[in-house]
């Protein structure tokens, strides 16, 4: 079966990976500001679908497609983000005659619909926040407003990664809260339907993985607690949630089932749930694809999630019973990002001039990153993933926090001393925060002295920055960089 990724980064790279390993020949594609990018090197082939903004490129649907019917490809994987949860793509790329790597169009479209997967939900046992399953009007009336309980949630009915969501503290703050979420939610998704959901004080964050077949037979791999986030994004993710007991993960695992078994599910999915102070669990959307945290997933129960899920959509049956999934140890995950956490987290933007991954025992990378990689605006700020894993939840973090120390990005500014900060707190090491922990989290302040290691790191990147500068002044413009080719051919031995 031969794939084409229409996708970029670490998660290309990861679904190429996979496909290199089943023998499945690849197909990447990417923008022109993607030409020199990893996955574009790692995949088989590699077409061109358009300019640096995604809008032109990754999320230009007949691009894609054309990309993939020119290619020969046979099946369509999205990762995750840009075209991963667009109901038309999928619906598009099986109507062409390929094999989406996802669920069906469908359920995309469903599980997109908020209001639509909690009817879902509600119908299939599962405990749904209390609120009407109706769009909130352009002009709300004074009975809604009176009559809401708050605070109170206003979310985009195609939300989705933090977006097109308001807070509302009394009705005076809802008519103005609703304006912003609906101005997001346009802009995010082209559609600007809002709806009301209960604010789940102190609340936990915990999604169950799920694996269908497409013909009711359905795995629930584990549970994931991803509570620590920042505006809503994920920050950090662990496996299994801490402080569980087993009657609880199996409450769970049988509401996940059960919504999973109705709706026929095929593919990765995720059932999120939110834990309230009382223990209670309520559930808030189902996520059509693979995760960005998905490797812990695959770090406690030793399954290779992606490579399961390309198996499926080559027809071939799903290897595992629900007996035979089982968890051993514990695993931690930390988002890199490009973000400078001393100027509010605003993305960065520049140019990667020196690289040092962390390694050992226990120790997950997955990235895309190279020395002498743009780091550009038009795209997501996430760099890398590192993952570890441990016997047990302070090991696990112990190890995240040596790897984060040990991981070193030169050039642009990143959330890495910040990450290793968060891991290292009190409330994070006793599995004591909640969703809006990260609200109130401050860095200490610095001792004075930056390690030497990282001024011998600065230093480097100082200099090998020049020595690409010299060596393009010196080179034809179509060869490129001698200094940046040697780099990527350093980093990545033995791919072409």
């Amino acid at each position: 079966m031969k794939v084409l990724v229409a996708n970029r980064g670490e998660i290309a790279l990861r679904i190429l990976r996979a496909c290199r390993e089943l023998g499945f020949p690849s197909v990447a594609v990417y923008s022109d500001a993607d030409e020199e990018a990893l996955h574009t090197r790692y995949a088989d082939e590699a077409v061109r679908i358009g300019p640096a903004p995604a809008a032109e490129s990754y999320l230009n649907l007949q691009a894609v497609l054309a990309a993939a019917v020119a290619s020969g490809a046979e099946a369509v994987h999205p990762g995750y983000g840009f075209l991963s949860e667009n109901a038309s793509f999928a619906r598009m790329v099986e109507e062409a005659g390929l094999v989406f790597v996802g669920p069906r169009p469908e359920t995309i479209a469903l599980t997109g619909d908020k209001l639509e997967a909690r009817k879902a939900a509600r119908d299939a046992g599962l405990p749904v926040l209390p609120g009407p399953d109706v769009p909130v009007p352009d002009d709300i009336p004074a009975d809604l407003k009176n009559g809401v309980a708050y605070p109170v949630l206003i979310k985009a009915v195609a939300g989705g990664g933090g977006r097109g969501i308001r807070l509302a503290h009394n009705h005076e703050e809802l008519e103005k809260m609703a304006q912003d979420a609906r101005r997001e939610a346009q802009a995010a998704f082209g559609d600007d339907t809002i709806y009301l959901e209960p604010l789940v004080q102190q609340a936990r964050h915990i999604e169950v993985q799920i694996l269908g077949d497409g013909q009711g037979n359905i795995l629930c791999l584990g549970e994931r607690e991803c509570s620590i986030q920042r505006r809503r994004q994920k920050l950090i993710e662990e496996a299994p949630a801490p402080g569980l007991s087993q009657a609880a993960r199996q409450y769970l695992y049988d509401a996940a089932y059960r919504l999973a078994k109705s709706l026929q599910y095929r593919s990765l999915g995720t059932v999120e749930f939110l834990l309230d102070t009382q223990g209670q669990f309520h559930f808030i959307e189902v996520n059509p694809r693979v995760q960005v945290e998905h490797p812990v997933t695959e770090m406690v129960t030793g399954l290779d999630l992606v490579t399961l899920q390309l198996q499926l959509a080559a027809g071939m049956p799903l290897r595992y019973g629900q007996e035979e999934i089982t968890a051993r140890g514990w695993a931690i995950e930390g988002r890199i990002l490009a973000e400078d956490p001393e100027s509010g987290f605003l993305p960065a933007t520049g140019e990667i001039l020196y690289l040092k991954e962390p390694g050992g025992p226990g120790v997950r990378v997955d990235s895309a990153l190279y020395i002498g990689m743009p780091v550009l605006a038009e795209y997501d700020s996430l760099l890398a993933k590192v993952i570890c894993w441990g016997e047990n939840r302070e090991s696990a973090a112990q190890r995240l926090r040596r790897a984060l120390v040990e991981f070193q990005i030169g050039g642009i500014p990143t959330d890495l001393e910040f990450l290793c900060e968060v891991v290292g707190s009190q409330n994070f090491l006793a599995g004591r925060a909640d969703t809006t922990y990260l609200d109130t989290f401050q860095l200490p302040p610095r001792n004075g002295e930056e390690p030497l290691e990282r001024e011998i790191a600065l230093a480097t990147a100082i200099l090998a920055h020049q020595a690409g500068q010299n060596s393009q002044s010196e080179t034809n413009g179509k060869e490129g960089s001698q200094w940046r080719n040697s780099a990527w051919r350093e980093q990545m031995p033995g791919s072409l």
